[in-house]
């Protein structure tokens, strides 16, 4: 056994010596455009240079992000194949259906980045301009009005929203924010409850009408729409957030240097500043806070989703 573990440690010595060795792919479980892939591309630039090597965005969209962590999970875990992972893989969707990876087991945490924000929309042709107005409108009108989701965040906090007020809407899921968003634009889907970053545009421009903001406050960017909590439902019990990970088993070495980098680039002005524009709140945390968020996350979302009583498909 200390033979064996010798070894292992001689081995990942020179491995963390020489990290990084060769660009860097990080891989966003959604598609160009989401809120997870604007944030990593602020992101990606600024930490190539701290590396010293270039960072490499992929998109690998569908099945609610198990794809891309699927993927990582299976990565050499030298520090060269990593996901901007968020709670749709990693705290929802193993609860939702089976996925080919344990959330928990087949990843190294490396630091929580931060928390999104989140709106409640309805394309203009709905008859509502504020959250009780569209709860009426449905109650009058059930199965008429169809609601699009691009994450497991949409699907669980549109579950606990019509639980919560008695409405009966139609699902209509997509791969991610992107393509449910130009439906919602177009009319053919009505309701949905997007991040901020992919539809900041559109609720200037009036081409979408935003209701409440899912946060217990309002957000700053947008003060003229009320919380939930405002309009007399309770907050959510989930947050939605992102945070780096690597393969299960990297090297503890590599794993603080992009946890250190990860965090040194989070407090830099300029980068904080570029985030909080997309309603993106930039967090950091060591490598063991994130490893207990994560579990704790996961069973947070867990307990959502059945007390929303969503089904497992």
């Amino acid at each position: 056994m200390r033979t064996l573990l010798l070894c292992l440690l001689l081995a990942a010595g020179p491995v963390a010596a020489q990290y990084p060795s060769k660009p860097i792919r990080v891989l966003v479980p959604f598609g160009a455009g989401s809120s997870t892939d604007i944030v990593m591309r602020i992101l990606a630039q600024p930490l190539g240079q701290s590396l010293g090597q270039p960072v490499v965005v992929e998109n690998k969209p569908g099945a609610d992000g198990a794809i891309a962590a699927a993927e990582v999970a299976k990565a050499p875990a030298d520090g060269h194949t990593m996901m901007l992972g968020t709670n749709s893989p990693m705290s929802a969707g193993p609860h939702l259906r089976k996925v080919p990876y344990d959330a928990i087991r087949d990843f190294t945490p490396i630091t929580l980045v931060g928390n999104y924000t989140f709106f409640v929309l309805v394309h203009p042709s709905v008859p509502a301009r504020t959250l009780q107005e569209l709860i009426a409108y449905a109650k009058a009108n059930p199965g008429k009005l169809n609601y699009a989701t691009g994450n497991t965040s949409g699907i669980v906090m549109t579950a606990m929203l019509t639980s919560q007020a008695g409405m009966e809407l139609v699902h209509v899921p997509y791969k991610s924010e992107p393509p449910a968003i130009t439906d919602l634009l177009s009319g053919n889907v009505q309701v949905m409850i997007s991040s901020y970053a992919t539809v900041a545009p559109f609720m200037r421009d009036n081409k979408l009408r935003p209701l409440v903001t899912t946060l217990p406050n309002r957000s700053p960017l947008m003060p003229e729409v009320p919380s939930i909590v405002e309009v007399g439902l309770p907050k959510f019990s989930v947050s939605p957030w992102a945070g780096m990970f690597g393969p299960a088993r990297m090297p503890k070495e590599v794993t603080e240097r992009l946890n250190r980098e990860l965090n040194a680039l989070i407090k830099r002005a300029e980068v904080r500043e570029a985030l909080l524009r997309q309603a993106f709140d930039p967090k950091g945390s060591t490598v063991e806070e994130f490893n207990a968020y994560v579990k704790d996350q996961y069973d947070i979302w867990g307990r959502a989703i059945r007390d929303a009583g969503i089904q497992p498909e």
